[in-house]
């Protein structure tokens, strides 16, 4: 989809969209349970609707009214029955093979760039235990079980795989630990993902800063819940109020586990000058936050050698489409430096690249200085109204 953006005033108030993290994490938990659970306030993007296609070729069934979902669990037995279609979903992909790991061979597909992204503490955690994790285009197969006891991850990788064992463990039988031997990166991600499996009745401990205890024999019990606002998705609209537009924002829990809520807390550091943000914690606020420092006073981003491996490469594509606006950035391994530059409108297109983040970034940019934006359909990964909610606010663009 190709849109022309507008230059616009922003006015009035949006309902933030709920949390897809959240709705992973709950909807899992409902799938795992014995009986009959509820998951109110859920938005059908493209990764959720692929968590529930995998978690119905667990042995999970669903039931869908509006934004509400009634889960009929696998009873914490999942067992594979075709392919796990996870599309382009990394935090599906990564919280579906641990469940898969019952003795009986499974496959789980997705998009290419999706198979390209990291895999490798499976690789070796699995590789050590004699469980077969093959990777081919489009697909990985996984067979073997996973038994019981200590884990050894390095912390500072995706939390999305510590997630996945944590999912699983509780199911095992005998005690579990699971050890990091870093400090933890994305601490905030585990958070919610210990809210969730308390909630449904499954117990996980600390054991000083850095080790899991997860007793076995574990059984998730069915529970009525109700996924809370995104802070990811919210820091789009925040923007426009860090940028000085008349628009407030509904639908946020204020005592959210969520990393990304410190968004607030860095529009304010960006409105006020040039500053040095960390995004070890919240690594999708990167392409929002280099946006606003473009149209602030600069910004040095930390800790972003993670955005490679994002749908795109986050910093690299960021850096070539706001220097379209005259935009001067350098990225490094580890660091991205915004400097305070002369912006104007876009010398040519605009590409969303396939990623659902660079376009919302996009459209925040094109409401200052208009352009060209392609690959505007990459939104429905994560937050399919995003541009309804945009022309609720006055936002002017038309579709060509």
């Amino acid at each position: 989809m190709k849109l022309r953006l507008i230059p616009s005033t922003p006015l009035g108030q949006i309902c933030v969209p709920p949390s897809k993290s959240m709705a992973h994490r709950l909807l899992i938990c409902a799938a795992l349970a014995e009986g009959i659970s509820v998951v109110e306030n859920v938005d059908f993007s493209q990764d959720i609707a692929a968590t529930c296609d995998c978690l119905r070729a667990l042995g999970a069934d669903f039931c869908v009214r509006g934004n509400t979902v009634t889960v009929t669990g696998c009873g914490g037995h999942p067992r594979p029955s075709g392919l796990l279609p996870c599309r382009e979903s990394g935090s599906t992909l990564r919280f579906m093979i641990p469940l898969c790991l019952f003795g009986e061979k499974a496959t789980l597909t997705g998009s290419d760039r999706l198979m390209e992204r990291p895999l490798s503490v499976y690789e070796d955690l699995f590789a050590a235990r004699g469980i077969s994790l093959l990777r081919e285009r489009g697909k990985v197969t996984v067979e073997g079980r996973l038994s019981s006891g200590t884990v050894s991850l390095p912390g500072n990788v995706s939390s999305q795989f510590l997630t996945g064992l944590l999912f699983l463990l509780p199911l095992l039988e005998g005690e579990s630990r699971i050890q990091c031997t870093t400090p933890l990166e994305s601490a905030s991600y585990l958070d919610l993902t210990l809210s969730a499996l308390e909630t449904f009745g499954v117990t996980v401990s600390w054991d000083g800063d850095r080790t899991f205890v997860v007793p076995g024999g574990q059984t998730y019990r069915p529970r009525t819940v109700t996924v809370e606002g995104d802070e990811s998705n919210a820091a789009f609209f925040g923007a426009l109020g860090a940028l000085g537009y008349d628009v407030t924002l509904t639908g946020r829990n204020p005592e959210t586990l969520q990393g990304d809520r410190v968004w607030e807390e860095y529009f304010s550091a960006l409105a006020k000058g040039n500053c040095t943000l960390s995004v070890a914690d919240c690594p999708d606020l990167a392409p929002i936050l280099m946006t606003v420092a473009c149209l602030c006073h600069g910004a040095t981003l930390t800790h972003t050698h993670r955005l490679k491996i994002k749908e795109s490469d986050r910093g690299a594509v960021m850096a070539e489409e706001l220097a379209k606006f005259g935009a001067e950035i350098t990225v490094e391994e580890d660091a991205i430096h915004i400097k305070k530059s002369s912006l104007h409108p876009p010398s040519a297109p605009l590409s969303g690249h396939n990623d659902h983040r660079v376009v919302m970034s996009m459209a925040v940019m094109g409401i200052r200085y208009g352009g060209i934006l392609e690959g505007a359909e990459a939104v429905s990964k994560s937050f399919p109204a995003f541009f309804e909610h945009m022309k609720q606010l006055n936002v002017g663009m038309e579709e060509l």
